[in-house]
């Protein structure tokens, strides 16, 4: 009977990816050539009953502890495989994820401060390495080196949006990463992604666009360590879950860094 209580899940198989790559074109190639598309997955489940902020630690547990899901769900394993979760998942860490911005003005910064020429072109700095990532310009600097001049230019507020988030995993790419010149594909790809997981509705009274979606990252753990995503921990090992209340729907996005 507690059964009853619980959040339950439906998988949906509508394909996100498709959905992306129908927004911008060259999404694919792209995070190929970033070294994430391999690595990467998206999913879509139904749930059965309203959600409530206050239930979010409820919510995931149940998610990580539903067959459908973990039936569904793959960890990259060493051998390059797509895997099943192993082991019975315990316990779960969530955090909230602001997910207020509504156009790409947001990152209208980078060409005023010295990251971005008006062509587009990013500046090039010398090369360093910093947390596992080759530093070679001025953007991988903004999202990555606290002591650099323009690090300023997004606040500790705006860095964790989802939006900026969003960016900075698609900019950063993968341990196999061939870097691009300009801004641009970045930022059609954020807004590919951005575009698919969120959703906005108008607002009835003021008919303001507003974002409806609550977005959690999330982890899932057995009793012996941590298996959603897996470890190592790492700034491009992540996973999230974007909640639409209206729909009852929750989509994932996970990628591991390897």
């Amino acid at each position: 009977a507690a059964d009853n209580n619980r959040f339950q899940f439906i998988s949906l198989s509508d394909d996100i990816f498709d959905a992306i790559s129908n927004k911008a074109n060259e999404v694919t190639e792209l995070l190929e050539k970033w070294g994430m598309k391999n690595k990467m997955k998206f999913a879509t489940f139904l749930y059965n009953k309203p959600f409530q902020v206050y239930q979010k630690n409820d919510f995931v547990l149940d998610f990580f502890q539903s067959s459908v899901v973990t039936d569904t769900l793959r960890v990259h394993a060493i051998d390059g495989h797509w895997a099943p979760i192993s082991g019975k998942v315990t316990h779960i860490t969530v955090k909230d994820v602001p997910c207020l911005q509504l156009n790409m003005g947001f990152f209208d910064h980078l060409y005023t401060s010295g990251v971005v020429r008006e062509t587009g072109h990013i500046i090039k700095c010398f090369d360093e390495v910093m947390d596992d990532f080759l530093v070679s310009d001025e953007l991988r600097k903004v999202l990555l080196d606290p002591d650099s001049a323009n690090y300023g230019i997004f606040d500790e507020t705006q860095r964790v949006e989802f939006l900026f988030r969003v960016f900075k995993h698609l900019a950063l790419g993968g341990p196999v990463n061939q870097y691009e010149d300009t801004i641009t594909p970045y930022l059609d790809v954020t807004k590919a992604i951005y575009k698919e997981l969120s959703t906005v509705v108008k607002d009835q009274n003021t008919k303001k666009l507003q974002i409806t979606s609550i977005v959690f990252e999330v982890t899932a753990m057995t009793d012996d360590s941590r298996v959603f995503p897996e470890n190592p921990k790492h700034t491009q090992t992540f996973c999230y879950l974007i909640i639409d209340n209206a729909r009852k729907q929750v989509k994932l996005w996970y990628h591991i860094w390897m």
